[in-house]
């Protein structure tokens, strides 16, 4: 199991693509195409939105029950890798994955704008208000759209409802039953020979002793119950999470690897402890390439957060680490580390306050460590080492791999 452990963007896309490698199933369990993977791979770059990252090796690749899918995207994303020589033939649509339908977009995009300065900071592609109406149970299931009778049936007790919102709540142009399921029929033949069981197909897999990768959207604190709410995002991106999302039990998942960068970014709104302030933001998000896969927006950045990883390494269970873009602050002599939260009473802790007043107004206590300077190879520098021993002893986790560049072989795995 793979879990980002800040607030997502941590670089998963290339420690999934890395270990997909000795993997014979890569598994997405939750989010939508707001959450992109980039992979560096043979000089090419990839920007995968629903697509498990195991796709680029050939690995069979499994979109489960907890994702949701806009199925224009997903076929655009599909014709683009078949374009590029990557076969799609052993991709796995879950039947039970929820669809983004047009209304969720636009229902998205009117509400941010409604919110103003209270805005979430969403990538208003639905996947909000997707994931809404499954908890409210009308939603379109991807089985829904294989079958004409029910797909029209569900589209007009939805639009019965939703065309009222779009006209009086949001000023836009109701939609049309006959249009839509035409279009979504359409989609559907493309979708086809995807869509799966994908829960007893994983459990078959993990039965015949075969190796299987989770890999989460997202990060751990843009969870929906235990994230920085209401600044999250719509599922469980938690390592918990792929046991429901994928369809199997808890137990049999063996290991839970998190990703953090060796600093930290956020991209959207909402607090943010050790954000950086004045020219050194802009001059990490240039040297880490921060801006975002889906939406290219900036990522906000900041130095790395241990209170924030602290609590993550709880939350998932997290077995060893892996830490990316350590190479990102070879630019810089000083490095700044978050050891301590400093809460409004006063009071210093090293653990993530449980209470959101005492998070949003709470200050960073930094310790200041010594940079090196130089670039990163397969031996690290002694600064650059101790930087990582640093990180192990304050959470009591191993760091397994460091990243030290973008491309696909840029990572050092240590003993």
């Amino acid at each position: 199991m793979i879990v980002g452990a800040q607030w997502g963007d941590e670089g998963k896309g290339k420690i999934v693509d890395l270990l997909a490698q000795r993997a014979d199933v890569v598994c997405r369990y939750n989010g939508g195409p707001n959450a992109g993977h980039t992979i560096v791979a043979d000089g090419e770059t990839y920007k995968l939105r629903h697509m498990p990252s195991g796709i680029l090796w050939g690995k069979e690749c499994v979109i489960g029950a907890g994702c949701v899918v806009d199925p224009p995207v997903f076929v655009e994303e599909l014709d683009d890798l078949e374009g590029r020589g990557i076969p799609t033939t052993r991709v796995h649509l879950s039947s039970n994955a929820h669809v983004i339908m047009p209304w969720h977009v636009v229902i998205d995009r009117a509400g941010e704008r409604r919110l103003g300065k209270l805005r979430i900071g969403t990538t208003k592609r639905g996947i909000g208000p997707t994931y809404a109406d499954k908890a409210l149970r009308l939603g379109i299931r991807v089985q829904d759209l294989l079958d004409p009778k029910i797909l029209r049936q569900k589209l007009e007790v939805a639009l019965a409802e939703k065309n009222v919102w779009l006209e009086a709540v949001y000023g836009a142009a109701p939609l049309e039953l006959e249009e839509l399921a035409a279009r979504y029929e359409q989609h559907a033949q493309r979708l086809r020979p995807f869509i799966a069981d994908t829960s007893l197909l994983v459990d078959r897999a993990l039965r015949d002793r075969r190796s299987v990768l989770f890999e989460g959207a997202h990060g751990t604190l843009l969870d929906l119950d235990h994230g920085t709410y209401p600044f999250v995002t719509s599922s469980s991106t938690l390592a918990g999470g792929a046991a429901s999302g994928i369809g199997i039990g808890p137990t049999r998942i063996d290991d839970v690897i998190g990703v953090a960068k060796a600093y930290v970014t956020r991209v959207g709104e909402g607090p943010f402890p050790s954000e950086i302030e004045g020219p050194a933001q802009q001059r990490m998000r240039e040297l880490g390439g921060e801006f975002g896969t889906v939406t290219g927006r900036d990522r906000r950045c900041g130095w790395l957060d241990l209170v924030a990883l602290r609590y993550a390494v709880r939350l998932n269970g997290i077995t060893s680490l892996a830490l990316t873009k350590l190479d990102v602050l070879s630019a810089f002599a000083e490095i700044p580390v978050c050891v301590r939260y400093l809460l409004p009473d006063g009071s210093e802790t090293e653990e993530f306050p449980a209470h959101q007043s005492d998070f949003h107004h709470c200050r960073p206590v930094y310790e200041t460590l010594p940079g090196w300077e130089e670039p990163l190879d397969d031996e690290l520098p002694p600064a650059a080492r101790a930087y990582v021993d640093r990180v192990e002893r304050e959470l009591d986790v191993a760091v397994s791999l460091v990243g030290t560049g973008a491309e696909r072989e840029r990572v050092v795995a240590l003993s």
